[in-house]
């Protein structure tokens, strides 16, 4: 599967900051003007969004991003979503309103801690 141009920017974003101490930096503090040298390009995001840059590069510990929740009444599917669900592939996949973020998630270099209920054995 190709890359969309979103998943190729944030490639280039991510990339540069593992690379440059001091470009992550500016990344976090002014994210957009970052992004801009970094491009040459002018940098749009909706109106009444922002952008937020949070350094989560420390392997000792693990995030959780939260993201806004869904109000599935005002959400049409696309054209693919609706093939998903007319094909019998289920219910609907999760569908965040906005501009994607993040791209197909990076494996992770540890286990995902199981969860058992508390009368339960491990």
């Amino acid at each position: 599967m190709e890359l969309t141009d979103q998943e190729k920017l944030l490639h280039q974003i991510v990339t540069k900051a593992w690379e440059d101490n001091s470009f992550k930096q500016e990344l976090i503090e002014s994210p957009i003007e970052a992004i801009e040298k970094l491009t040459g390009s002018k940098v749009r995001i909706p109106e009444g969004k922002t952008l937020v840059v949070k350094d989560q590069t420390d392997a000792s510990t693990i995030y959780i991003n939260i993201p806004e929740k869904q109000n599935l009444d005002d959400v049409e599917l696309n054209e693919e979503q609706l093939e998903a669900v007319a094909g019998g592939l289920g219910f609907p996949p999760i569908i965040f309103p906005g501009p994607p973020i993040f791209i197909d998630p990076i494996p992770l270099p540890y286990p995902i801690v199981d969860v058992k209920a508390p009368d339960q054995p491990l």
